[in-house]
């Protein structure tokens, strides 16, 4: 059974996750950023308690197709930001229709009416706490950051850095 969690982004979650599953007995497949798989149908009431655990750590149990879409849509973007370290040749747009089989179109407008921003700026807010996580505790230069992150330059990536926190990547990093 397929079940979908909400605001699932990072590798400490996925740890709550299965401590919450263990907990419970509920058995899982995998546990995948925004998706558990269990091994049996899990009822009502373990779902509810299952939900009760993970809000703690800011994460929902999503049962309504478009929350699952949401999180689709997330998802995507995360997996872009976090695991995307070739300069990619396809744009990120291109590659969101190609995963969810939808129209670009369709996805923004979608994207937008549910959570009030658009995927462009999920997409911008994410790439900015990856570069902080990379300033923080890695060792690349801001020229392989930007390249990692599919910025056409350390230029565009300290510009847009800058416009989102008012600090220079530089000055960031020198506060750290």
């Amino acid at each position: 059974m397929k079940i979908y969690i909400k605001n699932m982004f990072c590798e400490s979650c996925k740890v709550v996750v299965k401590e919450a599953l263990e907990e419970l007995d509920i058995p899982s497949v995998k546990v995948e950023l925004g998706e558990i798989e269990t091994r049996n149908d899990v009822s009502d009431e373990e779902k509810m308690k299952l939900n009760s655990k993970i809000k703690k750590a800011g994460l929902e149990l999503l049962e309504k197709k478009h929350g699952m879409l949401i999180e689709k849509i997330r998802k995507v973007i995360v997996d872009y930001v976090y695991n995307s370290d070739e300069k990619s040749t396809i744009k990120f747009s291109v590659l969101l229709c190609k995963k969810l089989n939808h129209s670009y179109t369709y996805l923004a407008n979608f994207f937008s009416e549910v959570e009030a921003t658009t995927i462009e700026q999920s997409v911008i807010a994410l790439k900015i706490e990856r570069i902080k996580e990379l300033i923080i505790f890695g060792e690349d230069s801001f020229s392989e950051i930007a390249h990692k992150l599919h910025y056409s330059s350390a230029a565009h990536l300290s510009t847009q850095f800058k416009k989102v926190t008012g600090l220079t990547p530089s000055h960031f990093k020198a506060l750290n």
